[in-house]
């Protein structure tokens, strides 16, 4: 009698992506690796939230910048919804500002978009086997931040809470606040309240100085 061949059981990846093109690029670098398979995909998080609920993926593969809210939020949703699902995070934005960030959200890496294909397949199977991926400048950055050598950052963004942060994005892609409160969900008076957060700990005194400040900080941080 002949013997059955042993599939190989593949893991199930779901990809979170508002660029067609990077999602179809994701696609076909981990649906050529033996042991992954793209289960499916969604440009925001509603259609997220319901592709992963149907397809129930093994991990999440999940950009920061989505068409209706962060990606944060999503990290922190998947987290209640389903407290078990691996997420890593892969962006275009600095590491050094993120990834802890992403961590804290619930997350179990992040990666670079402009990492090596290389380092992207080896960053979903570490998560996948229940490690946790960061480069090791980030690494290196949270180990120093946890053993109290890093206590005070130079850069007062850092300060800003997951949400402010956000709005000051929005604010320097030119977004106006009756934008911001229709973008991601929230109330006028609650972008304004932030507006207000954002200037006091940015010490900045006026709208007009909030605008260049968030203009400038976000071509400073645009990779492409």
């Amino acid at each position: 009698m002949k013997k059955k061949s042993k599939q190989l059981k593949k893991s199930k990846v779901f990809l979170v992506d508002d660029h067609p093109a990077m999602r179809q690029g994701l696609k076909e670098l981990i649906d050529q690796e033996a042991d992954l398979l793209v289960c499916g995909q969604a440009p925001d998080i509603p259609s997220a939230i319901e592709g992963i609920q149907k397809s129930k993926p093994h991990i999440a593969i999940v950009d920061l910048t989505l068409k209706d809210a962060s990606g944060l939020e999503l990290i922190k949703d998947l987290k209640v919804r389903h407290a078990n699902l691996p997420v890593l995070v892969l962006s275009m934005h600095s590491e050094g500002l993120y990834a802890e960030r992403a961590l804290r959200a619930g997350a179990r890496g992040y990666i670079m978009k402009e990492a090596t294909t290389e380092n992207i397949v080896k960053a979903i199977r570490q998560v996948l086997g229940g490690d946790i991926y960061l480069s090791p400048e980030a690494s290196s950055k949270l180990l120093k931040k946890m053993a109290g050598a890093d206590t005070a950052s130079s850069d007062p963004i850092e300060n800003l809470s997951d949400r402010e942060l956000e709005v000051f994005r929005l604010i320097g892609e030119g977004l106006r606040t009756r934008d911001i409160a229709e973008r991601i969900h929230l109330s006028i008076k609650t972008v304004e309240s932030y507006r207000e957060h954002i200037k006091v700990k940015l010490h900045l005194d006026n709208a007009a100085k909030l605008t260049r400040a968030a203009v400038e900080w976000v071509q400073s941080h645009r990779l492409s």
